[in-house]
């Protein structure tokens, strides 16, 4: 866990946050004792209903269609 102090947070909160987004975690301290362990939030479940809107929203895919994009690139002798 790395440490950082109130004024790094304070000065570099927006990179502090983007390590924190990478899957860091920070211990904030003030006068070298320790103050605050920072960790990101567990992301909000999603109701099924909003689920079931999204997924109706969604592009119809052609299978075929599909296949045939992805043998074009991909050599199928390997």
């Amino acid at each position: 866990m790395k440490k950082i102090t109130i004024r790094d947070l304070r000065n570099n909160g927006g990179s502090l946050i983007d390590q924190l987004l990478a899957g860091e975690r920070l211990l904030v301290t003030r006068d070298g004792q320790a103050v605050a362990d920072l960790c990101l939030t567990p992301r909000q479940p999603v109701e099924s209903s909003v689920l079931l809107q999204r997924w109706k929203t969604l592009p119809v895919i052609d299978g075929r269609a599909l296949r045939d994009d992805i043998d074009s690139v991909i050599d199928q002798t390997l």
